[in-house]
């Protein structure tokens, strides 16, 4: 018969009752998250307003010129700035609800929604700009290439600047403090979402440059079309890579199985007879959840095994159940 875990289970002590935000997980995490969410959020908010401002030169110069490369940088500059937008609110959120108990671990999965809905955005992008280009090819247009040459260059500009505030501080990757296959998504990828929007832009901005020095030197209109199928290609290629680096964090699917595996082995190394069930997802950037349940011979305190788990895959929450020959015993989580 089963003991009731209100008989059996001792209250837990100072050392098991901890903050479910992310940002109390370690010092560490708490400096990255602080530091990338302040920098992230400030930085999106100054290219915001230069994206915005290139997007209307380019449209204007691309309905001027007639260059179906430039009106479609613009036109995409302009989805860039919507996604931006919402990686801002990502940062927003995050923040203002960081102590909210409703978030069992906090709010940073926000910042992986973020990206993730960017990434959504960036596909429907390369789709629009796919599907405009293949139409100039059957009905193609005059184009006025120098003052069109002229837009794309700022654009390129503009767009190198706004790369550079968003690229990936070399710090982020310092925050190694998990297992091998445990630390992997220590990086903002909201921030990562936002720069390769902007990155989509620079790189269809040198595209647009080159169709257009193709059209004004050597006659080829087929080209400033072609070349944006090209950069449409490349567009859904980030598209699709940023899309299942953000969802396997958010299904719970970016744990390595060997991280699994190190909980088994620590926990019969500690005296388990068998790992009934075991499961391991993350709960922050550099912090884990585990839940197990065992089965041992002799007695065994959930404590000291939650212990175990703790120092083998620097789990921050783990509950343990142990059953003593098929009963359960104690239950316990640190």
């Amino acid at each position: 018969m089963a003991a009731r875990a209100d008989e059996r289970t001792p209250p837990p002590s100072h050392d098991s009752v901890h903050d479910h935000v992310h940002e109390a997980v370690n010092a560490a995490t708490h400096d990255f998250l602080a530091e990338a969410g302040h920098g992230g959020e400030r930085r999106t908010r100054v290219v915001i307003v230069v994206t915005l401002l290139m997007m209307v030169a380019e449209i204007a110069g691309g309905f001027w010129s007639g260059s179906m490369a430039l009106l479609a940088d613009g036109w995409h500059m302009g989805s860039h700035a919507s996604a931006l937008g919402i990686a801002l609110f990502a940062y927003s959120f995050a923040r203002k609800h960081a102590g909210n108990p409703r978030f069992a671990f906090g709010t940073w999965k926000v910042w992986i929604l973020g990206g993730y809905t960017s990434a959504v955005v960036l596909g429907v992008v390369a789709l629009l700009v796919g599907w405009e280009a293949a139409t100039r090819i059957v009905t193609p247009e005059p184009i006025e290439c120098g003052e069109a040459i002229a837009i794309a260059a700022a654009g390129l500009v503009v767009n190198f600047v706004c790369a550079m505030l968003l690229r990936d501080d070399p710090g982020d990757a310092q925050l190694r403090d998990l297992p091998e296959g445990a630390a992997c998504a220590v990086h903002d990828h909201n921030r990562r979402a936002a720069y390769l929007h902007v990155l989509a832009d620079a790189f269809t901005s040198v595209l647009a440059i080159v169709a257009l020095l193709g059209v004004w030197k050597f006659g080829w209109k087929w080209l400033d079309p072609v070349v944006g199928i090209v950069g449409a290609l490349f567009i859904a290629r980030w598209s699709i890579g940023l899309l299942k680096d953000t969802s396997r964090i958010l299904v719970d699917a970016d744990v390595h199985a060997d991280v699994r595996e190190r909980v088994v082995a620590a926990l019969h190394a500690a005296g388990v007879a068998r790992v009934v069930d075991v499961h391991v997802w993350r709960v922050g950037p550099a912090a884990l959840a585990v839940i197990a349940s065992v089965d041992v011979e002799q007695p065994a305190s959930a404590a000291s095994l939650a212990q175990v788990v703790r120092t083998a895959v620097g789990a921050r929450h783990v509950t343990i159940e142990v059953c003593f020959h098929g009963e359960v015993a104690h239950r316990g989580a640190s």
